[in-house]
Formats: structure tokens, sequence, C-alpha cells
């Protein structure tokens, strides 16, 4: 089942009674599992989640429900703490996982899930995205100061990113001597440089090592399925290229001189979570 309401409130009432009167199609439960989940919002600047099932809401008040059974009872693999530095973290997130929620939920999201880890509670900031498909690494803040420091390295590209990725069959070899892709993405320059680690006759997959110089949309999948060699496991991009393992694409470095303390700083992705 799927549906999206907007809500009107009339008069003084709570949440969940207005949920079961609007949508009696749902069950009590049903809502109360899918407002945990984030898919009820309450109108407001900014927009925000409505979780509590007792909250008051008062007339002129609006709630938005987007219920998609599907979503709400998908699953996925757990993100793991790797870095802790206080003002900032670090993360593997896994395939399958979102970098935040949406208008439908956000229980499947890296967000959330750094939400409920830490005790006493933090805040937490989404500096950049990583692909629902993909793993790897993520950078989260916890103050707005750090927040704001690292939007601006970000936004000067002074955070170098690493990426593994497998693809489909072997560079030509002007492309390896190149060793970058430019090919402009929605009107706008883009540069992807890589390194091939290996090739593998067998498979007729290459093994490459990835960095972003700029940073478009799917860019790496874009660059290389464009080149006619698709990243493994791409179920959007490139054909001839499907994989039971999935999308094998990993965010697995990141360095930075870090804003805050004013040091060198490099994280790397465990051997144990790599992609075999």
């Amino acid at each position: 089942m799927k549906l999206s309401r907007q809500l009107p409130v009339t008069s003084a009432i709570s949440a969940i009674d207005l949920l079961v009167s609007a949508a009696p199609e749902l069950s009590k439960g049903r809502l109360k599992d899918a407002m945990n989940k984030g898919a009820v919002q309450l109108v407001g600047k900014p927009v925000k989640r409505l979780r509590r099932a007792q909250f008051m809401l008062k007339p002129g008040a609006t709630l938005l429900l987007n219920y998609d059974e599907d979503i709400l009872q998908r699953q996925c693999a757990p993100a793991t703490l790797l870095f802790d530095e206080t003002a900032y973290s670090i993360w593997f997130k896994p395939a399958g996982m979102l970098s935040q929620g949406n208008e439908w939920g956000d229980h499947l999201s890296l967000l959330r899930f750094a939400e409920q880890h830490f005790t006493p509670a933090r805040q937490v900031f989404l500096l950049h995205r990583l692909d629902r498909e993909a793993s790897g690494l993520v950078i989260l803040a916890h103050s707005k100061k750090a927040a704001a420091a690292f939007s601006q390295l970000i936004a000067q590209r002074h955070i170098a990113k690493g990426y593994a990725i497998t693809i489909k069959g072997q560079l030509s070899a002007d492309l390896i001597a190149d060793g970058v892709i430019s090919l402009p993405l929605d009107n706008k320059a883009s540069e992807t440089r890589f390194t091939v680690e290996d090739y593998n006759a067998v498979t007729d997959c290459s093994r490459l090592h990835v960095q972003l110089i700029s940073g478009r949309k799917h860019q790496i999948r874009r660059h290389f399925a464009s080149v006619g060699h698709p990243v493994l496991g791409d179920p959007q991009y490139g054909s001839g290229n499907k994989s039971a393992a999935g999308l094998a694409l990993q965010a697995v470095s990141l360095s930075f001189n870090c804003p805050l303390r004013r040091r060198q700083q490099h994280f790397e992705l465990p051997a144990a979570l790599r992609i075999a």
C-alpha cells in the first residue's frame, strides 16, 4: 500500500488521532511505525519529522503523511562508526543505506542511524552524500561550527576523496596513459582521475583507484559508462555489467587539513570492510 496525504489541523488533537481519522485504511500500529520511521512530517520552517504519537497539534498546523509499505518494511545492514573526533565522525555507510532520508522516511538512512547511536545525543549534520548503492566513508559533523567549517572545505575542494571501483573490460592504453576522464556532465566541467591497479582477463574486469576533482551526481558511474567501461553492478548506467554482488564502488579514503584542530588528517577504510 502506498499513499500520500496532507492533513490540515482544525482543532487541538494528538498526532496519532488525526492520522487514524484521516487514514482509516491503516491500523494505529502501522501509523505509529510510520511515525517512528520518519514518514510523518510537521509542516513548518523547517519541515520536521514528527515521531511522537501523542504530540498535541494546534489548529492551523499541517501534517504530511507519506506511507509506502514496501519502503517501511525494507531493511539494510547497520552503519559502523569508525573514527570519533567528537566534533565530527567518520562512518562506514553500507550499500543499500541512504545518506539521508526523504519524504517516505529516514529509517534506512545514515543520518538517522547516527542520531540514534550517540548517548548522550549529539547534533548530526550530513556534509556530503554517497549513492545508496555504494558503500564507504562518510563524514558527519556534530556542531554547526564544525558543519560550516567542513562545508567550506568541501566547497573549496580541499577534501581528497579516494574510491575503489571495478569496471567492465580493459581500458585502452591511451586512456590509461591519460589517467583522467574530463567529459562535461550536466553542462558543467567534470574531472575524474584514476590509476589502474589490475586487470583480470578471466572476468574481463579492471580494478581502479579513483579521485574526484569535481563532484557531479553519479560522476564516477557516468564517466566510466560514457567511455564504454561501466562500473560492475551498476543498475543505472552501462550494459553487460550486471553483478549479484552489487555496485563495485567504495569510498575508501578521506584526506584533509582539519579546520578545527589545524592538523592533517587521513582516514582509510579498514580492509575487513572493503569489497573483495
